[in-house]
């Protein structure tokens, strides 16, 4: 027994002599997650890791699927762990299905993990380096202001340091844009909607002036014609020899017929003036009908761009509370390069997050304030599409874009303004150099 004891004891092992044998807590510390319970039993301390999927509160999941995964990654992930049959699934059903699997500890809740991360893993590195619950809410608040919303929303919520209520603020943030996106919808929708009216009220008030002018002259033209009659009459009842002796009728009618004669030309006059008035009021209109269809045509462009920018903003953030993104395929550009030229140099981080989310890579140029211009021949080479701001360019960088976009064939896409909403609003126009051309 004695000796059982001394073996037992001591560190040397009796068949490797001077081998000594592992602690228990160093073979906890070695053990898998199952021994957590018993590493916390020991006081064996562990190092945080981030959340699961399965880990978080039910009330996340539905604003985690919407807002992180795209709706091809999400149905590529069910169709992969073979919980949904066929890709005939409706948008709503992925949704939906990815929406109860998440809560489950199962095979289906670690594929979509995985995807998660996947998809996420610049942000997840981020966000790696914050030790401390209020690091973690600075990052988060950098990302807002950037608008890099779903990757910092997976990585904020399963950071290790996200406390409760720093959850529920990063969640509240990604509810209210929703509201945000929509308040913006409405208000472009009222101010189409009073354009159209001041358009219908425009023509409506040119096409009455039109018509007056138009009886006007023909009420001038019929009066001019009766003038004219009137005076060749009184002129072929003239007698035919002046120079015969006149009686003191024929004297008087002569008189009288003078009299008329120049009664009817000073009307004559004074209708020449009053038309050449008319007419020249008739251009004047026309001309201000001519500027304001100019006018309300550069609006509707104006606002067909602002619209297709907001339902491009839209589609980003629609899906926050599981809302039916469908009306929009996502973008899918099939790892195309986009060189973007000119623009402001803080938004370049923001495009090339986006151009990665669309499966596509960016170039840049700063349109020649630092880039050498003699850069943009290999880097227009190198490109499937070239985008450039009309607001934040200059007018010779233009001219070299266009001139060498002809030169190699490649298509060009002129933006509305230097906005991350015009620049995804570009990625979802149709690619093809017809098309791109034709709206140049």
């Amino acid at each position: 027994m004695s000796r059982t004891r001394e073996a037992l004891s001591t560190p040397a092992s009796p068949i490797l002599p001077g081998f000594k044998m592992p602690s228990v807590s160093a073979l906890i510390l070695r053990a898998p997650d199952a021994n957590a319970g018993l590493r916390e039993a020991l006081g064996v301390d562990q190092a945080p890791r981030r959340r699961r999927l399965w880990e978080l509160s039910g009330y996340l999941h539905c604003s985690i699927i919407g807002t992180c995964l795209s709706t091809a990654e999400l149905r590529q992930t069910l169709i992969k762990a073979q919980m949904i049959p066929t890709s005939t699934a409706t948008d709503h059903d992925l949704h939906g299905e990815a929406v109860r699997a998440a809560g489950r500890h199962d095979a289906p809740a670690k594929a979509l993990h995985k995807a998660l991360d996947r998809r996420h893993g610049l942000s997840i590195k981020r966000f790696t380096r914050a030790k401390s619950e209020d690091e973690v809410r600075r990052l988060w608040e950098q990302a807002v202001e950037q608008g890099e919303i779903p990757g910092a929303y997976w990585a904020a919520l399963t950071h290790p340091q996200a406390n409760d209520a720093l959850i529920r603020r990063v969640f509240g943030d990604v509810h209210m844009l929703s509201h945000l996106v929509g308040a913006a919808n409405r208000a472009d929708i009222r101010r189409l909607r009073q354009l159209e009216a001041d358009n219908a009220e425009l023509q409506a008030k040119t096409a009455r002036q039109q018509e007056q002018l138009r009886d006007g002259i023909s009420s001038r033209d019929g009066e001019i014609r009766t003038l004219r009659q009137l005076l060749a009459d009184a002129l072929s009842q003239a007698p035919a020899d002046a120079s015969e002796e006149a009686s003191p009728d024929v004297a008087s009618e002569q008189a009288t017929l003078t009299r008329m004669i120049a009664d009817l030309e000073r009307r004559l006059a004074a209708e020449t003036r009053r038309r050449e008035r008319t007419e020249e009021k008739l251009a004047a209109v026309e001309a201000s009908l001519d500027e304001a269809t100019t006018a309300l045509t550069r609006l509707e462009r104006s606002d067909r761009a602002l619209r297709d920018e907001i339902e491009a903003t839209e589609a980003a953030l629609a899906a926050a509370q599981g809302q039916d993104s469908s009306r929009r395929e996502p973008i899918d550009l099939g790892g195309r390069s986009v060189l973007y030229v000119g623009g402001r140099a803080g938004q370049t981080p923001h495009f090339r997050l986006a151009a990665e989310q669309c499966h596509a890579s960016l170039l840049h140029h700063d349109g020649g304030i630092e880039d050498h211009m003699t850069l943009l021949a290999g880097l227009i080479s190198r490109a499937d599409l070239v985008m450039f701001p009309v607001d934040c360019i200059s007018h010779g960088a233009v001219a070299t874009i266009k001139r060498l976009c002809r030169h190699a064939a490649k298509p060009y896409l002129p933006l509305r303004s230097a906005s991350l909403a015009s620049f995804i609003a570009g990625l979802r126009r149709d690619m093809t150099e017809e098309a791109i051309a034709a709206r140049a």
